[in-house]
């Protein structure tokens, strides 16, 4: 019978993985390509659309909130007025994604959406941890026939929607605990670019 590790020692391998794929080149090299495209988003008032199933839905909605407000100047602070992001998660019109899972198909949730709302240079976020989610892979499909940049966020090897997306950032880890990790250290990180990025373009 196999021992189960004791907490701490489980603590410490999980904490010494995400470190590793945390401390891995990929990061710089996506980073780099993705935090221009949301910058020229917001000085082109163009909208970014996350989107994502599960714990990659909520993931989306964050983005959505820490982009939208996190980026703003705290209130009262007499900060400059920052341009704003338009952005928008997906996944949190449930009676959209309810309708269209029920009278076609889930795996058209989002791409039906898109088709509604996008226009060409808008953006794609597409969050999809193993990067084979019908949904995902579809509104990306959508978005690049729209003319829309796409991005992946991904692990797991990254699927099909590494090939797929302008710019993949794929996690190094099979682990869906540590993919997911690292998809928030990447929102966090560009929340507190994107507001500390100096100079702030003018509203």
């Amino acid at each position: 019978m196999t021992e189960v590790p004791t907490l701490e020692a489980y603590l410490r391998t999980y904490v010494a993985e995400t470190r590793a794929a945390l401390e891995a080149p990929y990061l710089f090299e996506a980073l780099r390509r993705i935090a221009p495209i949301f910058l020229a988003a917001r000085e082109q008032d163009r909208t970014i659309y996350f989107f994502g199933n599960g714990g990659s839905a909520s993931t989306a909605s964050h983005f959505v909130v820490d982009i939208a407000k996190g980026t703003r100047p705290s209130l009262g602070s007499g900060g400059p007025a920052l341009k704003r992001f338009r952005c928008v998660a997906l996944n949190d019109n449930v009676p959209s994604v309810m309708a269209w899972a029920n009278d076609a198909d889930y795996s058209r949730i989002f791409s039906e959406q898109l088709r509604g709302l996008a226009v060409p240079g808008d953006v794609a976020v597409g969050i999809s941890g193993s990067g084979n989610s019908p949904n995902v892979l579809e509104a990306i499909r959508a978005a690049k026939e729209m003319g829309l940049v796409t991005i992946g966020l991904t692990g797991i090897g990254g699927g099909k929607l590494k090939d797929l997306v302008d710019v993949p950032l794929v996690v190094p880890s099979n682990s869906m605990q540590h993919t997911e990790d690292l998809h928030l250290v990447v929102l966090h990180f560009l929340m507190a670019y994107l507001r500390d990025e100096v100079p702030p373009l003018p509203r």
